[in-house]
């Protein structure tokens, strides 16, 4: 079976956990991983593996624009702005894991197949609290019409990487429109927290939504249901208790552990985003496999 060739634009921790998950894939071949220090443990790892390795960033990629037909970005969200432009104009599918929001939110178990149909050439995986909380937003959603969603990520502080510390401020702003535009509340609000506790805490969320048509059991049901579809790409998603229910307020309480692929099992949240990436990835794999190409009218 022919196997969709991509690229890693990055190789810090998120494009080297990538680079693990991948080798697992039976729709995505590795091409190259890209990175701009040539002493970086992602590159190193890399070549080990028997990877082309590159540390010249988005010109590897300019220069030989055949060797992949989808890039995913591990790099910044500064960075992405000027990468997505430069893949738009190679014709190659974005698949953007930092907080820069070039194209559409996806988050595989609300919206990615709505985008595959679209034909979207440039998706963005939101952010870590996204992909953990947006999926329990939407199920309370479709069941009790939420109001007000906030959310509160909690990470281990060793998880927190510099492009998640330089990341900060767009990561609240982008998980609040994905708490929107994808989890269907009216108001959306996002914060995340760096414990420096020892040994490290793993992934927390909290999500606190207000509803206009409380249904106890509808929503215990639909948070079920999503909490399973999650699992099947990142197998360490569990509720730490059941919901909470106070008047026309839920709450739920979240934890992610990652697989260990790469990052120690405390660092979920870095997990949960190359976990969903991968998903994305396998399914823009088929559809390219299918013989239906992607549209490049969306940046």
């Amino acid at each position: 079976m022919r196997k969709i060739k991509a690229a890693i634009l990055g190789s810090g921790n998120i494009g080297t956990d990538l680079m693990y998950k991948l080798e697992r894939s039976r729709e995505i071949e590795i091409a190259a991983v890209i990175g701009i220090d040539p002493d970086s443990d992602g590159l190193q790892r890399a070549k080990e593996r028997g990877y082309a390795v590159f540390a010249n960033g988005i010109q590897a990629i300019v220069d030989q624009p055949d060797m992949a037909e989808i890039v995913f970005d591990a790099t910044s969200a500064k960075a992405h702005v000027r990468h997505a432009k430069a893949l738009k104009e190679l014709g190659k599918v974005a698949i953007d894991l930092t907080p820069a929001a070039r194209g559409p939110f996806v988050c595989p178990v609300v919206n990615l197949q709505e985008q595959l149909e679209k034909e979207t050439a440039n998706v963005n995986m939101i952010t870590c609290g996204g992909q953990a909380t947006i999926p329990i937003v939407y199920a309370i959603n479709r069941v009790a019409d939420v109001s007000y969603a906030e959310i509160v990520a909690t990470i281990a502080s060793k998880s927190a990487g510099p492009g998640t510390r330089a990341n900060i401020d767009e990561f609240t702003v982008t998980t609040r429109q994905g708490l929107e535009q994808v989890g269907g509340a009216d108001q959306g609000k996002a914060l995340i927290i760096l414990n420096p506790a020892e040994p490290p805490i793993l992934m927390r969320d909290t999500v606190y939504c207000e509803v206009k048509q409380m249904d106890q059991a509808a929503i215990r049901q639909s948070i079920a249901e999503m909490v399973e579809q999650v699992r099947q790409y990142v197998p360490g998603y569990r509720l730490k208790q059941e919901p909470l229910f106070e008047e026309n307020r839920v709450t739920v309480f979240l934890e992610v552990e990652g697989a260990g692929d790469y990052f120690p099992p405390y660092a979920g949240n870095l997990d949960i985003m190359t976990a969903a990436a991968v998903r994305v990835g396998e399914e823009v794999a088929r559809h390219l496999l299918d013989g239906r190409g992607v549209s490049l009218g969306t940046e």
